[in-house]
């Protein structure tokens, strides 16, 4: 476990008088490099989000920083126009390796990361930004780092092979260490590989450490990671609630036979005129829904862990790109992304807790634009709603027109019986769905005995449900490796009725 050497003294923002922090990045003219004020203005930002505009200027008078702000909240150029200026004023170039280590907890997050630095050096060729990551080309990427990698953004467990085994990489010269979604990179099994990361780059240097929560995990990080004083920045306290201001949220209670049906309409009726993003809990659900929307003729993108890399890449950017669209995907899109103008987020499958609906709604309302989430309930989980208000998330009833819902249900049943390549993924989503559905953290709310089996069955577009055995035992500490198996689509048909029977009296 972190354990921490020295004591730290915090120096708080809420001591620091507002009046005196400037809120336009034309305020940082004289004081960052002019190639990156160019590349600033060419990118059209103009005035700064409050954790820019509060993290900024200690960053630039060489400050360990501890930045706590939502998601969504800009938090990747308050690190990044520091610690490219951190480079201009010691003169960089190629030959001295890397200066500026970025660790992130996906893949994702990093491309948009490295993404941003590129725009921002765009007008400095003596800097480079390069990006180290699972699943990519692992020669390719020794040779970007021998030839020398300025800004190097990288996942952890990519990062440390590289340090271990690409004799040409060099970070002797390392000046700051940026630590972005903390406390996501530690809910990833990311510590040791990150305590090791410490031990081998230079103790003398500037750290800075983002993540949308504070928790004891990420308290411990500060304590190893950052010098003994730094800044304590913290821009969640600000508003009185804890999602966006111009977020309407919404919950709608939808029996479970009629939830795909809801969904088919839902979707045909903004897929041409808006981007969204749908929550499902698992990565088979994500896979079987995907095939299933796509043979009622709707055309979506989807991503999930079964995908190879390349293929979740193009998925990827063609939803950044994209004006109108629609993305399925599981929990590992729900943190980090910086997706352009997202206008709905609909939570099909139910978050584990608060904290992970106020992540995936953070998908949508993103610096000071609008958004809406919408999020299905059954009426068995409404006491979900109360804990959403406990934790001051404003969310509001609408009502299901039930009568305005396609009645498909027998055409979608007939497309699912006749397709045995949607039947068996619909039986291996079917199965995922349950077990995480078992595995949620609330179960006073989520609560798998009073699960209508077969009503969920209908959501499949199963006639009968397919056979569940829900008598393991869930022994002490494996749950959480249950979780993993979920999220990675690891239930496959071996885990189904070994003589196919499509029944089930109950679980």
């Amino acid at each position: 476990s972190i354990k921490h050497k020295t004591a730290m003294k915090r120096c708080n923002n809420s001591a620091v008088s507002r009046s005196n922090i400037s809120t336009l990045f034309s305020s940082l003219h004289g004081h960052i490099a002019s190639t990156t004020m160019q590349s600033i203005q060419e990118l059209g930002f103009t005035t700064m989000t409050e954790i820019q505009s509060w993290a900024i200027p200690p960053l630039l008078d060489g400050d360990d920083l501890r930045g706590t702000a939502k998601t969504g909240s800009g938090k990747t150029l308050a690190f990044l126009i520091p610690a490219i200026e951190l480079l201009h004023r010691r003169k960089f170039t190629l030959k001295h390796g890397t200066g500026v280590l970025v660790l992130s907890p996906t893949r994702e997050l990093a491309m948009q990361i490295h993404s941003v630095a590129q725009q921002l050096l765009r007008h400095s060729p003596t800097l480079t930004a390069c990006l180290v990551t699972g699943g990519a080309d692992r020669e390719r990427e020794a040779y970007m780092l021998a030839t020398g990698a300025s800004v190097l953004i990288a996942t952890p467990g990519r990062l440390l092979d590289h340090m271990r085994s690409s004799s040409s990489f060099c970070y002797e010269h390392l000046a700051c260490l940026v630590l972005d979604e903390a406390d996501r990179l530690l809910a990833s099994n990311f510590e040791e590989p990150m305590l090791q990361i410490f031990k081998l780059i230079p103790k003398e240097r500037q750290t800075m450490l983002f993540s949308a929560t504070k928790t004891p995990k990420t308290n411990e990080l500060v304590k190893v990671a950052l010098r003994a004083e730094f800044v304590d920045i913290d821009v969640t306290y600000t508003k009185e609630t804890v999602t966006s201001e111009k977020l309407d949220q919404s919950f709608v209670v939808c029996p479970l036979d009629q939830k795909f049906l809801f969904l088919v309409k839902f979707l045909k009726k903004h897929v041409r005129k808006h981007k969204l993003m749908v929550f499902f809990s698992s990565c088979d659900a994500v896979k079987y829904y995907h095939e299933l929307l796509r043979a009622v003729s709707l055309d979506l993108l989807c991503i999930h862990g079964k995908q190879q890399q390349d293929e979740r890449t193009k998925a990827f950017k063609s939803f950044i790109s994209a004006q109108f669209a629609v993305l399925l995907c599981t929990d590992v899109a729900a943190r980090g992304w910086d997706i352009p103008a997202v206008d709905w987020v609909l939570q099909y499958d139910p978050p584990d807790d608060p904290s992970e609906y106020i992540h995936r709604v953070g998908r949508t309302a993103r610096v000071d634009r609008e958004g809406r989430a919408l999020l299905l309930l059954r009426k068995e989980e409404l006491q979900f709603v109360e804990l959403l208000k406990q934790r001051k998330v404003n969310i509001t009833e609408m009502e299901l027109n039930e009568g305005k819902i396609p009645q498909v249900q027998d055409k979608v049943e007939d497309l699912v019986s006749g397709d045995s390549y949607l039947s068996w993924w619909g039986r291996q989503a079917f199965k995922s769905s349950i077990h995480a559905y078992a595995m949620h953290k609330r179960k006073d709310v989520f609560n798998i005995y009073n699960l209508d089996i077969r009503k969920l069955g209908k959501s499949f577009g199963f006639k009968e449900p397919p056979f569940v055995d829900l008598s393991i035992e869930y022994k002490k500490g494996s749950e959480k490796k249950l979780k993993r198996r979920i999220r990675e689509g690891y239930f496959n048909d071996d885990d189904a009725d070994p003589d196919n029977k499509k029944t089930c009296n109950g679980v």
